[in-house]
């Protein structure tokens, strides 16, 4: 199991990015489109330098939905941790899942 203290700050982490992502948006929209002037682009890029640094997406980590250990993640599909999952698919937890054997 992870530190509480690492999964309490990715949740933070997780609110300010929700936050922030509309506005984010709107400024790399900015900053991207053709018909911007030089002078909306480098407005829009101070402001986005202004945010703070967890409001960006790429600051996130994917971790595990019980445990919250932070690699071996399989996060498309259930959320859980490969240790987890391995647990709740041999306990039978997981519908459609079971062991291999050929």
């Amino acid at each position: 199991m992870a530190k509480t203290s690492k999964i309490a700050r990715d949740r933070q982490r997780r609110e300010v990015v929700a936050r922030y992502a509309a506005r984010r948006a709107e400024l790399k929209a900015i900053i991207n489109s053709p018909d911007s002037t030089a002078a909306e682009k480098t407005d829009a890029q101070r402001e986005l330098q202004r945010q703070p640094r967890d409001a960006s997406a790429t600051r996130l980590r994917n971790r595990g939905a019980t445990t919250g250990r932070p690699r071996g993640v399989l996060s498309k599909q259930f959320g859980l941790d490969r240790i987890a999952f391995r647990e709740k698919a041999l306990n039978g937890e997981l519908p459609g899942i079971r062991k291999a054997s050929w």
